[in-house]
């Protein structure tokens, strides 16, 4: 008869296994956690829905952090090693410093996580799972995440300078980028109109405000400009003045108007190649909640095969194990 202990001991050697078994297959699937960690969405969610209803804005906040991880080395999660685990934290890269938010939600539903399952749910799989569920929370589209993502062990600020879009990029250069991570022109606007939600600083649109150009509505920019000054500085504006809290196709319609807040933002209504996409979203918000929900999902499979390969299970998402 087996003792208490040996059949412990095996049930162990059984779950190391099918995480094992799991784990090697490159290919991400829904159901990664249905028999290893049962309760893992239901946990994240509810830590992301109490995170959100205490601020409306960390909703943009996580959706631009699984946005900025998987566009560097793919969606492992590698946006949140801080500077004391790599000299090369992304958090410091010019698209993050002072603006990528949500860190200690993401640690604080890790830490939730790993109560019920320690060592088997990946930050890389919370940061993508807290994305869809942020959308959700302030009226966004929700969609099925793929699962099975590894946590890298190295990180990659250079690569953040590079491969992140900037706020003053051209069309030519947003599509560029997307275009070089599998994502299409359609997919760029559908991503881009999660600006429906979240706020901007000043610098980063005061160029834009006090330009006289032909492309800004001069009732806006007069509006704007009372909390940004020319020089620009930290102050917040809603990127959606209409709406900033709600997830809807204003953003779209702001587009239309010349009312986008970000040099980024107005040129995909511009005279150029998205401008369709942008009049189909404004008058179909189905279309755009549909379509912002499947690029999503196109955004969650970007996979660096050497990070994944050489993948772990984080303990605690800002550090190495």
């Amino acid at each position: 008869m087996k003792s208490p202990n040996s059949s412990t001991a095996i049930a162990s050697i059984l779950l190391l296994l099918l995480l094992f078994s799991i784990s090697s297959n490159s290919q991400l699937s829904s159901t990664f956690y249905d028999q290893i960690c049962p309760n893992a969405l239901s946990t994240i969610r509810t830590s992301i829905r109490q995170a959100v209803s205490q601020e409306r804005r960390m909703a943009a906040s996580l959706i631009r952090l699984h946005f900025h991880d998987c566009f560097v080395q793919g969606c492992d999660a590698s946006i949140l090693l801080d500077e004391a685990a790599t000299t090369t934290s992304e958090r410091t890269a010019a698209p993050n410093r002072g603006s990528a938010r949500g860190y200690e939600v993401i640690d604080a539903t890790k830490f939730e996580v790993e109560k019920i399952c320690p060592g088997v749910v990946s930050c890389a799989d919370i940061l993508a799972v807290a994305a869809r569920d942020a959308s959700f929370a302030v009226g966004g589209p929700s969609w099925t995440v793929k699962l099975g993502r590894k946590d890298s062990t190295t990180a990659n600020r250079a690569l953040a300078e590079s491969d992140l879009p900037g706020f003053r990029s051209s069309l030519e250069v947003l599509i560029s980028q997307f275009a070089n991570k599998g994502l299409s022109a359609r997919d760029m606007v559908a991503l881009s109109g999660s600006h429906t939600i979240g706020q901007a600083q000043c610098f980063t649109f005061s160029n834009r405000i006090y330009s006289n150009g032909s492309n800004i509505d001069a009732g806006f920019a007069s509006t704007r400009r009372r909390k940004c000054p020319a020089s620009g500085n930290s102050n917040l504006a809603p990127l959606d003045l209409v709406t900033p809290n709600s997830f809807d196709n204003n953003y779209f319609k702001n587009l239309i108007q010349k009312k986008g807040l970000l040099e980024s933002d107005q040129v995909l209504f511009n005279g150029g190649s998205t401008d369709n996409i942008v009049s189909e979203y404004s008058k179909n918000p189905s279309s755009f909640k549909s379509d912002f929900a499947s690029a999503m999902l196109k955004m969650g499979d970007i996979i660096d095969p050497q990070s994944s390969q050489n993948g772990v299970i984080r303990r605690i998402c800002s550090a190495l194990n």
